[in-house]
């Protein structure tokens, strides 16, 4: 058993160094060495498979054992690799990303990464960025994955030009915020989430709206279970308080959603349930 093990490691450890292919998609040597037989669970992150995550089906559980990432942040990292081509050279900025050592690490060896925070607190960044006021150059990024950051933001249409502004032509930002009911509001009373941060917006299908009136290009990517739901006017029993259910699903009428995942990837990669995995792919045009 301990030689099939070091065996996995071995040839992960030989695959991972080799320069040509898409890189996200590797399974990093310390998931081969965790992993077991079973695939029923599998972490798209860092590549483990094994019976079952850790915790609950929620975006903020189903834990992988190794990487410690949840479910939203697979979610994320899923979309990343469904949506845009690999590119080692690009550079990636990261805002206040839950996950850090050899994640980080690993996303430097992946490609050129750079990681942020607002207040250095709950996750701390490389560099300190507000995102209302980004410093950084014109048409230096490539690509923003930007985690539950911007519900936290006062000023959402500052924050969405500055990251026009930062993208080089055909850059993408994947933005992930909690769709918590049909149209955006502020919270009726003071809202915090999990890392003490304030919540200033509860945002709706109309964010995707408001980012294309900033010159975006936008997708509004979901999985098969939601769009499907959404096309048979389905809504889902939800016990938590956290989001409007039947508000959300009502108000999706006319929305163009783009499945990403199909419903046996959820169930593998732990993106349930469907509602907690809405994410808007923003893309800024190029000329040429």
């Amino acid at each position: 058993m301990v030689l099939r093990i070091d065996q996995r490691a071995r040839r992960a450890r030989v695959a991972w160094e080799v320069p040509v292919g898409d890189r996200r998609t590797r399974q990093w040597p310390e998931a081969a060495v965790a992993s077991t037989t079973a695939k029923s669970a599998q972490c798209n992150v860092c590549g483990w498979h094994g019976a079952a995550f850790g915790g609950v089906e929620h975006c903020e559980s189903a834990t992988c054992p190794v990487c410690g990432s949840i479910a939203r942040d697979r979610f994320l990292y899923w979309c990343w690799t469904q949506r845009t081509s690999y590119d080692p050279k690009a550079v990636v900025l990261e805002t206040s990303p839950r996950l850090d050592g050899t994640y980080r690490a690993k996303m430097c060896d992946r490609v050129s990464y750079l990681c942020s925070d607002f207040d250095q607190a709950a996750h701390a960044g490389q560099v300190v960025l507000d995102l209302q006021q980004i410093d950084l150059p014109d048409a230096s990024i490539d690509l923003v994955l930007t985690p539950h950051v911007l519900e936290h933001v006062p000023d959402t249409d500052r924050a969405l030009s500055e990251l026009l502004r930062i993208l080089r032509p055909g850059g993408h930002v994947l933005l992930q915020v909690p769709f918590l009911q049909s149209r955006t509001g502020r919270p009726p009373v003071p809202e915090y989430h999990g890392d003490s941060t304030l919540v200033h917006w509860r945002f709706g299908w109309d964010l995707a709206a408001r980012t294309r009136g900033h010159g975006f290009e936008t997708d509004v990517l979901v999985t098969s279970e939601l769009s499907d739901a959404v096309t048979q006017g389905r809504s889902f029993s939800y016990a938590g308080s956290d989001c409007d259910v039947h508000d959300l699903l009502s108000g999706a009428t006319g929305v163009e959603l783009t499945p990403v995942a199909d419903a046996e990837q959820a169930a593998r990669h732990g993106f349930r349930p469907a509602f907690l995995f809405i994410t808007l792919h923003l893309r800024k045009a190029d000329p040429a």
